[in-house]
């Protein structure tokens, strides 16, 4: 598996697009951008959302109803976050696939907390009914968040390997 892995990782490293963006001054810290921006959005309608099973905020809606308004831009900002990291990925791939940050991050936190994600999403709109929310909701919130929190520290780690 690992030599499919770094296979994969060579050529993705070679294509024109890993070389455009990793060879131009402009191109790669305005994809960072990008995907910061992806993961302000993604995160903010996140952890807005677990808040909101928490408890903590106004209560002008149901957390079925904040799910609702806010779910199409969660999306768009996990489409983002998805594209800039792919892209900023390819431009060293065959180091960052040996970092032990990036190895947990995306093989060990992010499929947990993507299906987390998922399930909350999905369980919200009944959880979500009334103003009073059920304690699993508010644990399912707190230990999203906790999920998302993991994922950015060891986002915040990969340089330091």
């Amino acid at each position: 598996m690992h030599s499919l892995l770094k296979a994969f990782a060579e050529w993705l490293q070679n294509t024109s697009l890993a070389q455009t963006v990793g060879g131009s001054d402009w191109m790669y810290p305005f994809i960072q951008l990008t995907h910061f921006t992806g993961i302000s959005l993604w995160l903010g309608t996140n952890i807005g959302l677990d808040l909101h099973l928490l408890g903590i905020g106004k209560r002008r809606q149901t957390s079925a109803q904040f799910l609702k308004a806010t779910i199409v831009w969660n999306w768009i900002g996990f489409c983002i976050v998805l594209l800039g990291g792919l892209t900023l990925f390819s431009t060293a791939a065959t180091t960052f696939i040996v970092n032990p940050a990036f190895e947990v991050k995306i093989f060990a936190i992010l499929p947990v907390a993507l299906i987390w994600h998922i399930v909350v999403q999905a369980k919200t709109f009944s959880w979500g009914q009334s103003s009073e929310v059920p304690k699993v909701a508010k644990v399912a919130g707190l230990v999203e968040m906790l999920l998302w929190l993991f994922m950015v520290t060891a986002a915040a780690d990969i340089p330091y390997f």
